[in-house]
């Protein structure tokens, strides 16, 4: 056992706090609280409540909500929801837009709850051992670290402190230089790795382990650059020799596959405790129309150009790519991570052709109206893509409960490679981890290189491309593109083109279709960050462009400091340009 396992007991606790209280109930007054092991069990488990890890109480953050690790992927190229925009990709975020309000206040409730769990540790010290209490200590410096963490990123220089405040202090804190916290969040996350463990076993709390220490620092590093710290965390994590890749990358995600050998630190969820994907409108948003769903929200022709050919070329320079057939021949995490054309999919043909007006049901065995064709459905995908990566059928009754998965062994793995790589470190170990990834996707093992397209480049910039992309392939909708595009500092580029789609139906058999051009008339020039050109297919009339993604460089890097905390706190100073 490797990830956060929390009891019964424990995740039902989690499903009753999901308000903004400063003192939630299930953690008691700090006058009576925390005298036994049981309580500071609760008060611990408390820190894990998923609305920190996920934000999915706000249901919905393509209108606004919560920062979400997984629906961040609303706010890049990877997405594409018919015609409308985050307020990421719109240029719109303002210290008033619900996610950076709910973002900021989520993260200090959380720190606050850590502060108040090791300001009073010592009350249970007659009934807990030192190990004890150091324990409990590190599980909460973990998750304040964490929320620290999180907030720098997203924030820049924020209010830090450590102790257990009063409403007063606490409205006249103001920002601590990001530096400064940053090595606070390498202390909380070394105390951390020093006293908790490697694995759980038995009937006890499962809480975060050494592993998931190591993996969160080695997270942040990586995204404020410092590649030394990055590299170092990834590999202690590596030589714990605790974590393995899953064998098969698409039942990785599903809600079937629990606790699994890749999971360095996850969040469950469970259908029979209520604690889920929530919402019927947050479950429909990416099933097709066919079974159920809106056929809304989805993969962008961007990500579906961006998944390499199986030599290991991109498509505009791979003699294997057909674009009439874009499926074919292509990277494996492509056909796990969005439906290829003509194939079984929630229990029928999935099929977007215009002409293909009806489909087989799978579970009937007869033929009927083809919703996922705008031909048939006029909301059917707007682009003709469909999501799949972590569904399955499981979806279809609108209550899933996959594992929030907070960090994977294939990311330390990535980590290592790309802090190496930044420091101008190019070794065998380099390549090795990225061939694991890579190999994994194939079904082969890493060392059978004719088996699939192994990487053996050590030039820098050719590997830091690689990388990259080996990134945006294995970690769609998984949250991570967000931070990768801010972090490269490509989000100028990557967020200031337009979305694209097909064409309306009578336009798209008559331009298309009819001169055989479907699904894409002509191969897309890919760029060296791998990011697609689709202007010539718009001027040639073949495409149709939906709306135009924004983002303004001279502040969207950061996100702005919440309006009602600088109105209430002189000291707290707006970042540039909001």
């Amino acid at each position: 056992m490797k990830t956060i396992r929390i009891t019964s007991a424990i995740l039902l606790l989690f499903a009753s706090c999901n308000d903004l209280d400063l003192n939630p109930l299930s953690e008691g007054s700090s006058e009576t609280w925390y005298r036994n092991e049981d309580e500071v069990n609760m008060a611990c488990a408390h820190l894990f409540n998923i609305d920190f890890w996920d934000s999915e109480l706000t249901r919905n953050s393509t209108a606004g909500g919560g920062y979400s690790h997984d629906w961040t992927d609303t706010y890049t190229d990877d997405w594409t929801a018919r015609a409308s925009l985050s307020a990421v990709t719109s240029a719109t975020i303002n210290s008033q837009t619900n996610v950076v309000t709910i973002t900021w206040a989520y993260a200090y409730r959380c720190i606050a709850a850590a502060n108040r769990v090791i300001a009073n540790l010592s009350h249970a010290s007659t009934n807990l051992t030192a190990e004890k209490i150091a324990h409990y200590e590190a599980v909460a410096r973990f998750a304040r670290a964490s929320q620290y963490a999180k907030l720098i990123f997203l924030y820049g220089d924020v209010p830090y402190y450590t102790d257990v405040l009063a409403i007063e202090a606490a409205m006249d804190l103001g920002r601590t230089d990001k530096q400064t916290i940053l090595a606070a969040i390498y202390d909380d996350y070394d105390f951390a790795a020093t006293h908790l463990p490697e694995n759980y076993s038995g009937n006890t709390i499962q809480y975060p382990t050494k592993g998931a220490a190591y993996a969160m620092k080695a997270r942040i590093a990586l995204y404020m650059g410092d590649w030394t710290a990055a590299r170092d965390a990834a590999k202690a994590c590596m030589d714990l020799g605790v974590y393995s890749l899953y064998p098969d990358f698409y039942t990785l995600f599903l809600s079937k596959t629990k606790n699994s050998s890749e999971s360095v630190f996850a969040t469950p969820r469970s259908v029979a405790l209520g604690v889920v994907i929530p919402g019927a409108g947050r479950a429909k948003e990416p099933l097709t129309r066919i079974a159920g769903g809106f056929g809304n929200g989805g993969p962008s022709w961007d990500l579906l150009c961006a998944f390499l050919c199986a030599d290991g070329l991109p498509i505009d320079e791979s003699p294997q790519y057909d674009p009439h057939e874009p499926f074919k021949n292509r990277d494996p995490r492509l056909a796990a991570t969005i439906v290829p054309f003509q194939t079984p999919w929630l229990g029928y043909i999935h099929q977007p052709h215009p002409d293909s007006l009806t489909v087989l049901n799978l579970n009937t065995g007869m033929r009927q109206s083809n919703l996922d064709s705008r031909a048939v459905d006029q909301y059917a995908s707007y682009n003709g893509l469909t999501w799949k990566k972590k569904i399955d059928e499981d979806w279809l009754d609108l209550l899933t409960d996959p594992d929030n998965t907070v960090i994977r062994y294939a990311d330390v793995l990535l980590m290592y490679a790309e802090a190496r790589i930044e420091l101008g470190e190019i070794d065998a170990s380099v390549t090795d981890v990225i061939n694991q990834v890579r190999a994994r996707a194939y079904g082969v093992d890493p060392g059978d290189i004719e088996a699939y397209p192994a990487v053996t480049e050590t030039d820098p910039a050719a590997l830091r491309r690689i990388l990259r992309i080996e990134r945006r392939m294995e970690f769609a909708f998984e949250g991570r593109r967000y931070a990768d595009l801010i972090r490269w500092r490509l989000a100028g580029k990557a967020l200031n083109k337009p979305i694209y789609g097909l064409l309306d139906v009578a336009d798209l058999r008559e331009r298309v279709v009819k001169p055989g051009g479907w699904f894409f008339p002509s191969v897309t020039p890919i760029d060296e960050d791998g990011i697609p050109d689709f202007s010539g297919m718009l001027q040639a009339g073949q495409i149709l462009k939906l709306t135009d993604r924004k983002f303004d460089e001279s502040k969207q890097y950061l996100w702005p400091i919440p309006a009602k905390e600088i109105l209430t706190n002189p000291k707290l100073k707006q970042n540039p340009n909001y």
